[in-house]
């Protein structure tokens, strides 16, 4: 009985890992025409009325504890030396590639114009993948789904005494048209990335050069 929930659980989730992957492709073609529009023709302001700014710089550690992060660590919004605004849209991000200083403090401010549920994460591929992990249990447990957060599940108990809140400072996800923020400041050099950790977008390329000199 146990192997046959276990299978089932497995089988759980490799149908919403395809579900999500497929989500992200369709979306990339139809919203390739947006691209240019929301790069371009709006801008990146993260106002208006459907925009819920979140700032990340002093915040806790929720389901991953912030990964034990190598690529620098929570900044100070007035040590910020610029402020370097992306739209995330199916399934890219309107920068690509991102070079900093070694010492620097960076604000980023995250605008989510896609159709989708979107992450902007500051770690190594490694840390990426673990946390790609989790980010499927937010999945099987109902958290995450391919447009939607549901908040009210956020504060269920993974074990270990970690939660699902997402809370990660050097990581905001979004809902379509909302905007977050992030400080960071970038302690030493080295190549890092900028990534979408929600199931099946990483993989259909929603990842970013992060160069410290």
């Amino acid at each position: 009985m146990r192997r046959n929930k276990t299978r089932l659980k497995q089988t759980t989730s490799s149908i919403y890992q395809s579900v999500f992957t497929l989500a992200a492709v369709l979306s990339l073609s139809i919203s390739t025409g947006v691209l240019a529009a929301g790069s371009h023709s709006s801008g990146h302001s993260s106002g208006g009325h459907d925009s819920q700014t979140k700032m990340m710089s002093d915040k806790g550690h929720g389901h991953g504890g912030g990964h034990g992060n190598s690529a620098g660590e929570p900044g100070k919004a007035s040590e910020a030396s610029r402020t370097i605004k992306i739209d995330m849209i199916e399934n890219r991000y309107s920068i690509e590639a991102i070079t900093v200083k070694a010492g620097e403090t960076v604000r980023f401010v995250i605008n989510n114009k896609g159709q989708l549920v979107h992450e902007f994460n500051i770690g190594t591929p490694a840390m990426h993948k673990g946390h790609q992990k989790e980010m499927m249990m937010m999945v099987d447990h109902g958290v995450l789904e391919a447009d939607k957060i549901n908040h009210a599940k956020m504060k269920m108990d993974m074990g270990g005494g970690k939660t699902m809140e997402h809370d990660d400072p050097n990581s905001v996800l979004l809902e379509p048209g909302k905007s977050g923020e992030i400080v960071w400041k970038f302690s030493k050099a080295g190549t890092f990335e900028i990534a979408c950790n929600v199931p099946g977008h990483y993989d259909a390329g929603m990842v970013g050069e992060l160069t410290v000199k």
